[in-house]
């Protein structure tokens, strides 16, 4: 009765927006016939008439039913041409529904449109993209890979054409000129890494405003939003290049050891397995026999837990009880001290839900028998205590010593690090499961799509492990110069909207990280889609002959058949199965994108038979062939439940577009990792007491019942987790915006000065403040004089410590006068046009130099940071604080270098030698200082090589150093001494 209540009452929030939109459709429809009366040129008119609109002040809310309306007649006068898409003819047929109306509206809205599969997603994005594009900002629509976009746009392109909207896309490999055009562009296609990694290249490493491509962040509507925004947000987007120190990598020195002890941990867990067969088999069993080898089998599953020997033990439903009921009393805190025992007998112990490996200490042993502190972190900070206390070594022994500490400290860091990952690699990493190998390259697969990820890295050595175990080649460590999360690059929009097939299930995570709410829009004709109860098996043997006995009755009366699969291995699997058949199918493993939407576009066709990965072909219309409808449609067949029920209701989704007939259903069995790992408590234990026989089916409602609250479970899970990594990046995404904003601030400005000397103020109030002047206390003469002697090494300003007199404000501004007045004696003597040029150089290489070590260190410091937890403290709060003294480094250090390299750098070296002669005049008229000025060691070290400074003043005491020519004197249009032929200013005097 309560769940007939609540069915009554579900989606209640749906029907009235539904509602409220009903006389926003008719109005539509009616400004739709009187357009129909209309010339093709009056109609394209309209597009101009309601630009000026806007511009005169009207909102989009008020132009939507004429805009909307001028697009549908524009679909309408289209229908019966041909147009190219992707080198092929394709005919429009296409007019809005008004349920497309609907959804075009929900997306100007900001909101997310779930629409079912065939519904023509692709078609009402045309209606709010065209209305916001009348704003004159860029709109751009967002597509799950390459190929879609490309088609979308030419195909939509079409229509935005014929009304006088220009309409670009976004591609790989594209040029910076081609990118600046296809934004500059009223709409813009492309994929989400595309648009974040053009922000990352815009803000993040554009030396000039003419090298930044992308406009502006308006509008964005993301296709297959749930795809986007869910699964691939868990991977931020990194530009990187090589680290800056090249050191020899350990993994393949480390590689033999690793690989001797998984084999002796799989030999280990042989014997283990054997034992424990052959105990379990006895006709007598004594309970403490029975006791030993629930023990062993523990242990195996603690060890290996996919050997394939213990899944086979566990297909006997009281063995498996046995082992499950050890594994709960096992892991109680009563039990802790016992069960550390048992792990210590093994080599390595594997954590499955959380990919982690940890080697005991018998695995440690092993792999350094010579070496009992190979896996112990020297303590540097007492090492360097004894070595100053050591009397017997000289000021260079000593810094010697603590060099040698050091570099020890590095070495067992890096061996022990890579020790873990290549564990990880051997133990947890299976080959054509969560990666391929093509063309001597390790590839990442996709865990939601199956596709292929080119170009992406394991981060942390993970990815080199897997290389070494792989024996291809092991390329170089990376340094991060650039990153952002998908998350935080969309949440930049001012207006975001999604659409997708499935959406409902993930409704909280939108609107509590991006403020999106789900809106489901009804079918333009009612779904009759069939969904059959799950069928679960005892084994995965059992299981796929029940999938390939199905697929051949399907094929037998020629109703085609989908079949989706989890992984690359198991399509393969299965594909190998039905060549044993002799079943004639299509295998697609999501390589090629073009290629994966012309075979699910043909999975229609009667008699067909494709095996694809749970995600692939998204986006692609798969029509029924002649005569299929009658044969029920087509049959879409699911091999294993997800993790996600999102992604289990997308692999249905493939059937019954448009009131088409389908068939879907689950194949399970207890060996699936959901199944295994995630089902709640030991149901599958209990099914098995019955007479559940090998090769025997079960199904039944109430098993879908449980099999989903496992897949809500994981759900949250997986949220938790997506959400706290999200906390931990608005950290680095407020701080990003600071620096992005102050490098947009130089690229964008002619002449950056002022930022510059903002910097220098606020680095000279931070020095004052730390030399406490204007304290409560009397500031420190020996830091004054400190002081001072920083002023006058950075700044040809003399100044003196007697002079550093009055309140620290009026102080601040005569120290910045000074700075500022030496600078007007630097400008007139610069080449004035490439002035603005070094100023903003000089900005934006502190800027970049320090934000990329920021990065690499912000990156040590979240993998590092769950260790407070052990101290009782919060991870993310710990992280928030030192994110915040990093930062203040970070800033330090931006202004310090900016304050190093104002009088140190100049347009040419002419200008530096008039420079450098002023201020020596300039230093003898002024007289000596208290303390000798740093003018000299300023200007020498900005002195180009090879060339000695002007003399000083007499009365400026300096080392008396003699200073040689090593060759004569170059002037700016002699030939240049390198032998290019090139005049020296257009060579080494450059």
């Amino acid at each position: 009765m309560l769940s007939f209540i609540l069915k009554k009452f579900a989606g209640r929030h749906h029907r009235k927006y539904i509602e409220k939109c009903r006389p926003i459709v008719a109005r539509i429809n009616e400004f739709e016939q009187q357009y129909q009366q209309l010339t093709e040129e009056q109609l394209r008119a309209k597009t101009e008439e309601f630009r000026a609109r806007v511009k005169g002040g009207e909102t989009l809310d008020q132009i939507l039913p004429e805009a909307f309306a001028a697009v549908k007649n524009a679909a309408r006068r289209m229908c019966g041409r041909s147009f190219t898409v992707c080198d092929h003819e394709l005919v429009w047929e296409m007019v809005h529904f008004d349920v497309q109306l609907i959804g075009g509206m929900t997306l100007h809205e900001g909101r997310i449109a779930e629409m079912a599969t065939g519904e023509g997603k692709t078609l009402v994005a045309t209606l709010p993209l065209y209305l916001n594009a009348l704003t004159g900002k860029n709109t751009q629509l967002v597509t799950v890979n390459d190929y879609l976009a490309r088609r979308d746009s030419e195909w939509m392109g079409h229509l935005y054409n014929f009304l006088g909207i220009s309409v670009g896309c976004i591609q790989q490999q594209m040029h910076s000129e081609q990118r600046r055009e296809m934004y500059g562009r009223d709409i813009t296609y492309g994929t989400a890494s595309e648009f974040g990694f053009d922000y990352l290249r815009d803000n993040g490493m554009a030396t000039r405003k003419e090298n930044q491509v992308q406009r502006d962040h308006f509008y964005c509507i993301v296709d297959e939003i749930d795809s986007i925004l869910v699964d691939e947000a868990r991977t931020p987007l990194i530009i990187s290049g090589p680290a800056p120190i090249e050191r020899e990598q350990p993994f393949t020195r480390l590689k033999p050891g690793v690989e001797q002890l998984v084999a002796a941990q799989l030999k280990l867990i042989n014997h283990l397995v054997k034992d424990a067969s052959d105990l379990l088999e006895k006709p007598a069993l004594t309970p403490d026999e029975r006791q030993i080898a629930a023990m062993k089998l523990l242990q195996v599953k603690l060890g290996m837990p996919k050997n394939k020997q213990l899944l086979r033990l566990q297909e006997n439903p009281e063995w498996r009880k046995l082992l499950d009921k050890t594994d709960v009393e096992m892991h109680s805190d009563f039990n802790k001290t016992e069960l550390y025992k048992y792990k210590e007998e093994l080599f390595f112990v594997i954590d499955e839900k959380n990919h982690q490996a940890d080697l005991t200490e018998v695995g440690r042993k092993k792999l350094r028998p010579d070496d009992p502190d190979a896996f112990v972190l020297p303590d540097l900070a007492s090492l360097f205590i004894d070595i100053e206390k050591d009397t017997t070594k000289s000021p260079e022994e000593k810094e010697q010593a603590k060099r040698d500490a050091q570099n020890r400290y590095e070495v067992v860091s890096e061996d022990i690090h890579a020790l873990s990952q290549l564990l990880r690699a051997y133990s947890i990493y299976e080959r054509d499961v969560e990666y391929v190998v093509q063309e001597g390259k390790v590839v990442i697969v996709d865990e939601n799509t199956g596709r292929i990820m080119s170009g992406r890295r394991w981060s942390d050595g993970l990815h080199q492990a897997v290389e070494a175990k792989e024996n291809v080649t092991i390329e170089r460590e990376t340094r991060t110069y650039a990153t952002v999360t998908i998350q935080n690059y969309f949440r930049m929009y001012e207006k975001l909207a999604g659409m997708t097939g499935t959406a409902e299930t993930e409704a909280t995570e939108f609107n509590e990280i991006y403020r999106l709410a789900v809106t489901q829009i009804p079918t333009n004709k009612p779904g009759i889609r069939v969904d059959l109860n799950d069928s679960i098996f005892k084994t995965r043997r059992d299981k796929y002959n029940a999938v390939v006995k199905q697929i051949q009755e399907a094929q037998a009366r020629g109703q085609p058949v989908l079949v989706g699969t989890v992984t690359v291995e198991q399509s393969e699997v299965l594909s190998r199965m039905l060549k044993r058949a002799n079943v004639i199918h299509t295998v697609l493993n999501a390589k090629f994108h073009q290629q994966e939407a012309e075979i699910v576009t043909r999975a229609g066709q009667r008699g067909a038979v494709t095996i694809a990965t749970n995600m692939a072909g998204r986006g692609t219309d798969i029509k029924l062939g002649e005569g299929v409808r009658e044969l029920g449609g087509l049959f879409v067949v699911g091999t294993e439940r997800h993790e996600s029920r999102r992604i289990d209701r997308q692999l249905r989704g493939r059937c019954s577009r448009q009131g088409d007939p389908g068939q879907t259903k689950f194949f399970l069995s207890l060996e699936d990792d959901l199944m295994r790992l995630f089902l709640q408590g030991n149901l599958a234990s209990k099914i098995m007491e019955g007479s559940m026989q090998e090769g025997e089916e079960l199904e039944h409602k109430w098993l879908n019942y449980s099999i989903e609250s496992a897949q809500k479970k994981v759900e949250q899970q997986n949220f938790s987790i997506r959400k706290r990594l999200l906390q931990y990046d608005d950290v680095l995404n407020k701080q990003r915006e600071v620096i992005y904003g102050i490098r947009n601030a130089a690229l964008h400005s002619d002449r950056p000065k002022d930022i510059i000397f903002e910097m220098i103020e606020e680095e000279i109030a931070s020095r004052l403040e730390a030399a406490n002047y204007g304290g409560k206390g009397d500031a420190n003469a020996t830091n004054l004089e400190a002081l001072v002697g920083w002023l006058n090494s950075h700044f040809p300003v003399s100044a003196k410590v007697d002079e550093l007199t009055g309140d620290l404000e009026t102080l601040l501004k005569a120290l910045v006068e000074r700075i500022r007045k030496a600078y007007a004696l630097k400008e007139s003597v610069e080449d004035q046009a490439a002035l603005g040029g070094l100023e903003r150089y000089i900005v934006i290489n502190a800027i970049d130099h320090h934000w990329q070590e920021h990065l690499t260190e912000m990156e040590e410091l979240r993998r590092s940071i769950g260790l407070r937890s052990y101290g009782q403290k919060d991870p993310l709060s710990e992280y928030k604080g030192e994110a915040f003294r990093f930062f203040e480094e970070l800033m330090n250090n931006v202004r310090l270098q900016i304050c190093t390299s104002l009088f140190r750098s100049a347009t040419n070296r002419d200008a530096f030698e008039n420079l450098f002669a002023i201020l020596s005049r300039s230093a003898r008229m002024q007289g000596p200082a208290a303390a000798p000025t740093a003018l000299g060691a300023a200007a020498a070290s900005a002195a180009p090589a090879g060339e000695a400074p002007a003399a000083a003043a007499p009365e400026i005491t300096l080392p008396a150093v003699t200073i040689r020519r090593e060759t004569p004197k170059v002037g700016r249009n002699d030939p240049c001494p390198c032998g290019s032929g090139k005049k020296f200013k257009n060579c080494h005097g450059a």
